[in-house]
């Protein structure tokens, strides 16, 4: 699509080269300022991978503005569906290219993306406009309007589900739980892009190319305080992973064994359809579920509790929950920490979910466990399905381990 935009610019010439200019810069700036090197930036550790949202929410708002002007300062401007491409391509890349030189570029993926849901608005917009159908159909009033309200809300589906078929090719989670995810988020940064892209590009049909710093100033700001806000995330996240090792330094359990149930725990809440907030509940209680075992006198065979008295890991589970509100994680989180010795069936899903993968990690052996370990443990969890662990859980869990041993 863009080798086919930028083939007919270079045939056909540059409609109105003063605002390609003006707003190819615009969204190169917005590329330039994008608060993370990479979608997904500023959540939490293990879920940084997961696509996160808009990280050039200025950059996108400035390609949909120019995707949908019809106008410069009360003139019909004529720059087409193509024009559009290749100017949104071509910010876009330059924008991109002091994020590559470092180290932190946010991949093709990224940009294939802006083009195709950029593409998208220009191609229902920019034919109807420039011939004047639109105009001769719904007029400038309410219709006009309704008719851009319609065009933003299928241009923030089409992202939605670009956004999840590209997180779907990195990740392999299903496609379905990371499509209600994205779709949850749309009335969130979503659409705050689509709404601020649609009021440019009316604002520049008044005023001109002045409305574009216009815009900028206030995008820029809230911008930074979105990267504060993803720094603050960052670091909670950071506090919280370390405060997990604990154990380990500790010798209470295996090296690295919070965060692999966190992983896999994770991955398993994704499997069966947990969302954004609920994944990060989950991680955080994954992460900390063994910080009740400090208060033993001697460390337990391999950190596995499962072989102590009911009483004995209740009481630990209990004291877990504590240290875990004091640190200021939500309430939640220390909740699922306290209920792991409690039985399944009087469990939250989160709760059911550590309960099954912290065992699958202690029968396994570890990060040395090969695919007849795996095996063997998932083997086990089967047969504790009646009283100790969810089925549904189990199942997922095999699935997730069927991908990860593939």
């Amino acid at each position: 699509m863009a080798a086919a935009a930028l083939a007919w610019v270079v045939t056909h010439g540059v409609a109105e080269p003063g605002n390609a200019l003006a707003f190819g810069v615009f969204i190169a700036v917005g590329e330039l300022a994008r608060w993370g090197a990479a979608p997904g930036a500023g959540e939490p550790p293990l879920l940084a991978g997961s696509g996160g949202r808009e990280p050039a929410p200025l950059g996108a708002a400035g390609a949909l503005a120019y995707a949908l002007l019809g106008e410069c300062a009360g003139e019909p401007t004529g720059h087409g569906a193509f024009q559009v491409v290749a100017v949104v391509v071509a910010g876009a890349l330059v924008g991109a290219v002091p994020h590559v030189a470092r180290g932190r570029g946010a991949g093709p993926g990224h940009v294939a993306r802006r083009v195709l849901t950029v593409g998208f608005a220009a191609v229902c917009f920019q034919p109807l406009y420039g011939s004047g159908e639109l105009a001769l159909r719904l007029g400038h009033g309410p219709g006009h309007a309704l008719f851009l309200l319609v065009l933003l809300v299928l241009t923030a589906l089409c992202d939605a589900v670009l956004a999840a078929v590209l997180l779907r090719a990195r990740t392999g989670h299903p496609f379905g739980p990371l499509l209600r995810d994205e779709l949850r988020a749309l009335p969130g940064i979503g659409s705050a892009v689509c709404a601020t892209g649609a009021v440019m590009a009316l604002a520049v049909a008044v005023a001109g190319l002045w409305a574009l710093p216009v815009f900028c100033v206030p995008l820029l700001l809230t911008q930074l305080s979105f990267r504060r806000y993803a720094a603050v995330r960052a670091t909670y996240g950071q506090t919280i992973a370390s405060l997990a090792r604990a154990t380990e330094v500790a010798g209470y359990t295996r090296p690295g064994h919070a965060r692999r149930v966190a992983a896999l725990s994770t991955a398993v809440g994704r499997e069966m359809g947990l969302s954004g907030p609920e994944l990060t509940l989950l991680e955080h209680a994954a992460l900390m579920h063994d910080i009740g075992q400090l208060s033993l006198v001697d460390p337990v065979p391999e950190g596995a509790t499962s072989s102590l008295p009911a009483a004995e890991q209740r009481r630990i589970a209990l004291l877990g929950g504590a240290v875990v509100r004091q640190t200021g994680a939500p309430a939640a989180v220390a909740a699922v920490v306290e209920q792991q010795a409690d039985p399944y069936r009087d469990q939250p899903l989160a709760a059911r979910i550590v309960r099954a993968v912290n065992a699958y990690d202690d029968l396994a052996g570890g990060s040395g466990a090969g695919a007849g370990g795996a095996l063997t443990a998932l083997e086990q969890l089967r047969l504790g399905t009646g009283r100790d662990y969810q089925p549904e859980v189990v199942e997922s869990l095999a699935r997730v381990l069927g991908r990860v041993l593939a």
